[in-house]
């Protein structure tokens, strides 16, 4: 095959497609299944070390305008001087380009004896995965989530999760890549393997078809939970200080009402993440959830808010970014402690090494990391609660499913991040929680996007952002157990152990680098 006419041009392609094709206020899922194959095309006939220099400049020039929320969260809510932020960004955007680094390092380091549609899809896997577990984890906005607008084309979630999609999309672009290099050569390289790929991708959408077809009537039947959300909108910069939090509050309770007026008879209401400003069990105006809400009108209502205890009398006290359950009596009920953290927002990893930075470290968030138990119980359903970050972590969502919960609800304040596509990023990944797990989700944000999602990944009821609004929804609860539930979740695990092992075959036999792989 001829060597692409600019490599460099190459990579800045794929960079544009899959940004284009990510999830924002513009954007056209479709691109993410042709977007690799520039990238692809050219790294197949040149070296291992420009392959990989080939994906880190791709993965930065996509990066670096994914992630540009960054900047507004450290620098204008993190009080982070402006030349950190950005700094904080490239970093940021460097490390995520490795991981793309590799994996066309690895292609290339590979072929031909493992033809690329039997590295690539396992290996990007492989990258990704490890990326959601090396330093805490970050494993924002994968290939597959570029796909949450397409129930069309995510159904196989159920059965190996986001990473399974990503395999797919991975799988697509490879193949038309090959058919690509067949028609220009006038010959078919590797029909057996292109066939197989070919009938994968055919037994995949014939599954989604499947489950399209099949999931509403499972919803038909299944046992119904009457939700409403509340998104108040509280200004970032207004919703810690004290004079403000009466009028919070009664936001709150305000659009409450307004809530049980539209949509009658309802079993949860559901507040944001720390939609009450204070330690509820400590402050009087909790009484009002109780007094002015929840008792006269037998609602339950599940709210974020800041928790701190002492495990003993003598004990430092702990700090938790918790959600509560008060119930339709007006009592202070269960509690869910967030489990997985935001580094560097919610807590300092490795505090100890970053002593010379003590000026900014010291602002940072310093909570402890919840335990989780068992969900939470109301009525006739079993609450998986996720806060905020948790709910780009698959096997949080998981685990709460498997201890029994029947409905996940997501709180979260993505006031944060301001007005950029980063809101759209988040909810892009919930999507998948639902259908992975094949549970309603609810979620309540602060400034937005507020809605629901139904088990076959559908949204309804999407709010607006940065406005006050509310909605509410019958959520059918399915008790079924996925396979992904089950057994899917080990999927990257078996394609970690495939990479591993074509690692260790290239570094034992130690043959030179071919010409071309196609």
């Amino acid at each position: 095959m001829r060597e692409w006419p600019s490599s460099w041009a190459a990579a800045l392609t794929t960079s544009l497609l899959l940004f284009l094709a990510s999830p924002g206020t513009f954007s056209f899922s479709p691109l993410a299944w042709v977007a690799l194959i520039p990238l692809l095309w050219a790294v197949n006939n040149c070296s291992v070390k420009k392959a990989a220099l080939l994906g880190l400049l791709s993965g930065l020039l996509y990066y670096l305008p994914l992630l540009h929320w960054i900047i507004t969260v450290l620098a204008t809510f993190g009080q982070v001087p402006l030349p950190l932020a950005i700094l904080a960004l490239i970093l940021l955007a460097a490390y995520m380009s490795c991981y793309l680094a590799l994996f066309t390092g690895l292609c290339r380091l590979v072929a031909p004896k493992i033809p690329l549609l039997c590295s690539a899809p396992f290996f990007w896997v492989a990258l990704d995965f490890v990326r959601s577990k090396l330093f805490t984890g970050f494993p924002w906005l994968d290939l597959g989530y570029s796909q949450y607008d397409a129930p069309g084309l995510i159904q196989v979630a159920d059965l190996v999760g986001h990473h399974g999609v990503s395999f797919l999309i991975v799988t697509a672009n490879v193949l038309l890549m090959l058919g690509a290099a067949a028609v220009y050569q006038k010959k078919i390289a590797q029909p057996r393997t292109m066939g197989a790929a070919l009938l994968l991708l055919i037994a995949a959408a014939g599954y989604n078809l499947h489950q399209l077809r099949t999931i509403p009537s499972l919803l038909a039947q299944a046992e119904k939970f009457r939700v409403a959300v509340v998104q108040a909108n509280i200004p970032q910069d207004q919703k810690w200080l004290a004079a403000s939090q009466k009028q919070t509050v009664e936001s709150y309770l305000e659009l409450s009402r307004l809530a049980l007026a539209q949509n009658g008879a309802t079993d949860l209401i559901v507040w944001p993440e720390t939609a009450l400003p204070f330690y509820p069990q400590e402050h009087a105006l909790s009484l009002l959830l109780q007094t002015g809400l929840a008792h006269p009108h037998q609602v339950a209502i599940l709210t974020g808010a800041p928790h701190r205890e002492r495990a003993a009398a003598t004990a430092p006290i702990r700090y938790y970014n918790s959600a509560f359950l008060v119930s339709p009596d007006g009592r202070m009920g269960e509690r869910y402690d967030k489990q997985h953290l935001v580094p560097f927002g919610e807590y300092i990893p490795f505090r100890q090494l970053l002593a010379f930075a003590s000026p900014v470290v010291e602002t940072m968030g310093d909570f402890s990391p919840g335990a989780f138990h068992k969900p939470l119980s109301c009525q006739n359903s079993r609450i998986g609660v996720l806060i905020c970050f948790e709910s780009i972590f698959p096997e949080l969502s998981r685990e709460q499913v498997s201890k029994g919960a029947n409905l996940l609800v997501i709180i979260t304040n993505d006031a944060w991040f301001g007005r950029t596509s980063a809101p759209y990023q988040h909810l892009a990944m919930a999507v998948f929680r639902a259908v992975e797990n094949r549970r309603s989700v609810a979620r309540a944000a602060n400034t937005g996007i507020s809605g629901f999602i139904e088990p076959s990944g559908q949204l309804q009821a999407a709010s607006p952002l940065f406005k006050p609004y509310t909605a509410g929804r019958k959520m059918p609860l399915l008790g079924l157990t996925t396979f992904y539930v089950d057994k899917g979740y080990l999927f990257p695990y078996l394609c970690l152990l495939l990479t591993a092992s074509c690692l260790l075959w290239r570094i034992l036999t130690g043959k030179p680098e071919p010409k071309n792989n196609v």
